[in-house]
């Protein structure tokens, strides 16, 4: 064995990279994107998924309206837990909650908890830099290249199948607004006026 050879296999092996490392490395950029904010597009998506569970996350630097390319990429994805419930949405749940709880009383079972726990729904994220300073018009311009839900296979399913929630009637973004020491801030920002939750 020559000294090379000896000194190679007494090295450490080389540390694998992150899976955010591996993400960027991995994936094929747009050439149309800057890669500032490609970059902080992944660092979001990591996030999203290893962070706080979601799944079937999704780049898009193009509207799936009119094709043309967002001012910065989104990305679509299921949270594990419904992020929003329209307040009317809201009163409709819990009086289903308490006919089920009701009817469950009066065949036997002592189940006083009213559990409600509706479907989670497919989210739009913006990117952003806490830093940033987001204007009506620069939201605006994300907004029109948007529709009420992302576009996947599971949603064109449920649109033709009429299962998809009537209650939603304003588009939506989650705004996620990183900061420099890679901590991430979420917040529901909606297109227009609601009526505003329940307690």
């Amino acid at each position: 064995m020559d000294i090379e050879t000896a000194r190679r296999e007494h090295l450490k092996p080389a540390v694998s990279p992150s899976p955010l490392q591996s993400l960027l490395q991995d994936s094929t950029l747009p050439s149309t994107t800057h890669p500032g904010v490609l970059t902080l597009a992944f660092q979001i998506q990591h996030n999203l998924q290893y962070q706080h569970s979601w799944t079937g996350l999704r780049l898009h630097t193009h509207s799936p309206l009119t094709n043309a390319p967002f001012p910065r990429p989104l990305l679509s994805g299921l949270p594990p837990h419904r992020l929003y419930v329209h307040p009317d949405e809201q009163i409709e749940l819990l009086k289903e909650a308490e006919r089920k709880r009701k009817a469950s009383k009066k065949e036997g079972g002592g189940n006083d908890v009213l559990k409600i726990e509706p479907e989670p729904e497919r989210e739009w994220i913006l990117p952003t830099r806490l830093s940033e300073k987001w204007t009506l018009g620069r939201l605006s311009e994300i907004f029109d290249g948007i529709g009420l839900v992302p576009p996947d296979a599971e949603t064109a399913r449920q649109e033709e199948d009429g299962q998809v929630n009537p209650w939603r009637t304003t588009k939506r973004i989650v705004l996620a607004a990183a900061d420099s020491d890679s901590t991430v801030v979420y917040y529901i920002v909606h297109d227009g006026v609601v009526k505003p939750r329940q307690n």
